[in-house]
């Protein structure tokens, strides 16, 4: 009766429970009805058991971070440098857009933090300029995907925490993919550009003046450096380099920038600390959730029910990017991650699909269901954002989401992509 919980979970997120009390009242019904009491103790002392883990702080930390910087009034400068370099293209606010998302990705590692803080500045911006709200929105959206796959990246260590795998392995792993998902995102920007003729956002930039926006963005540019530096030289862990990276992020904004006071602190603290807590809270549901996932004995179903569709490994991983993608559509990645991972990743492994290799798939996938229609989080952060409705927006970013599928197969299916640089830094087999 047990393996009833994922429809009954699906059914509650479809009349508009909140994830995390789905989470927890899904499989709390069925342990009643099931008659295990002392299970259903056992599911809400795992929310806690789920929170309390030290490799977790560095999520709170890496937001806290992001919070710093942007408040800081860092997101301006990475925005300004990448005018300077692509600024005089025809479309050149909507490549700035999709440059400043991934510029942004190595401070934040939020999708959420990318959307609201260069969505505020670009879109504005980008209907000055002529463009329509819907598609500044749309690309706003869809470049912001890469900020949890460019390291650092929240969801990475929620599925290094669940899976027992590097956070280190799984930051490099995810550099190629999200410099791929840039550049995929340009190009189709570039073909929209040159047939719907978009405006040039600036003049070109001398090589003096590029200098100068350069310099300005050195220190923020600097942030991923030090964080994946430190994690691959040894100096700390990831969970470290989160508070080294606050710490950095102080520094620059009370005495390289001086664009911090001391007044605006606790409104950082305090927008840093929800967002925490409502990400923590899901991750300790969500292991509260793996709970019940064992004891129904789902996994092993799951597996069985996989392996009896096609004994290839090629297939497999081809429906398994299909049931990603909707399952991104409707539930958000940490979750989805927490929940699926321990289901499949054991199955691929067993293939002969590398551990890392999987990850990225999984992550990728997932993160990109963030902003796919008809749920997809992102598209409601940018349609608060930008004031358009939901459904404009997901109409006009299905161009953009189409390039990012074409990127989820190419990694799916060619390894070297994302475990190149793990096995030259010696971080993977």
């Amino acid at each position: 009766m047990l393996v009833w919980f994922l429809p009954v979970f699906l059914v509650f997120l479809m009349i508009g429970l909140p994830v995390f009390f789905g989470l927890l009242a899904a499989p709390g019904i069925l342990l009643w009805l099931n008659g295990q009491e002392k299970d259903i103790t056992l599911l809400y002392r795992n929310v806690y058991n789920g929170m309390d883990s030290f490799p977790l702080m560095a999520i709170p930390f890496f937001m806290l971070a992001g919070e710093l910087m942007n408040k800081g009034g860092i997101t301006m400068r990475l925005v300004e440098f990448a005018q300077a370099l692509m600024g005089h293209l025809r479309g050149g606010l909507a490549h700035v857009n999709v440059l400043s998302s991934m510029l942004f990705a190595g401070l934040s590692g939020s999708a959420v933090a990318d959307t609201s803080a260069l969505g505020s500045m670009l879109i504005p911006a980008m209907e000055k300029q002529g463009y329509t709200r819907k598609f500044a929105a749309a690309i706003t959206a869809a470049s912001s995907v890469i900020g949890p796959i460019i390291p650092p990246s929240g969801i990475m260590i929620i599925y290094a925490y669940v899976m027992g795998e590097s956070v280190a392995a799984l930051f490099l792993a995810g550099i190629v993919p999200g410099a791929m998902i840039g550049i995929g995102l340009m190009l189709m920007v570039r073909f929209m550009a040159n047939k719907y003729d978009f405006p040039v956002a600036s003049r070109k930039y001398t090589w003096g003046e590029r200098g100068q926006a350069s310099l300005k963005a050195f220190w923020p540019l600097l942030t991923p450096v030090i964080i994946l530096g430190g994690i691959l030289v040894g100096i700390f862990t990831p969970t470290e380099a989160a508070a080294v990276a606050v710490a950095y992020a102080l520094f620059i904004g009370f005495f390289v920038l001086r664009t911090l006071t001391v007044s605006e602190i606790p409104g950082i603290l305090i927008r840093s600390g929800t967002t925490s807590a409502v990400v923590l809270l899901l991750v300790g549901a969500a292991m509260a959730f793996k709970t019940v996932v064992s004891l129904s004995h789902a996994p092993e179903q799951m597996a069985s029910f996989i392996l009896s569709l096609s004994d290839n490994p090629l297939v497999l991983l081809f429906l398994i990017n299909l049931l990603l993608f909707a399952v991104g559509m409707f539930l958000d990645a940490g979750p989805a991650i927490i929940i699926l991972g321990p289901i499949l990743g054991p199955i691929f492994i067993n293939l002969g699909v590398d551990p890392i290799h999987f990850a990225i798939i999984m992550s990728v996938n997932l993160t990109v269901g963030l902003a796919t229609p008809p749920m997809g989080l992102i598209l409601f952060v940018a349609s608060a954002v930008s004031g358009e409705r939901v459904e404009a927006i997901s109409k006009a970013i299905l161009p953009f989401l189409a390039v990012e599928v074409v990127v989820i197969f190419l990694i799916t299916y060619v390894p070297a992509i994302s475990m190149t640089i793990p096995r030259l830094t010696g971080f993977a087999n």
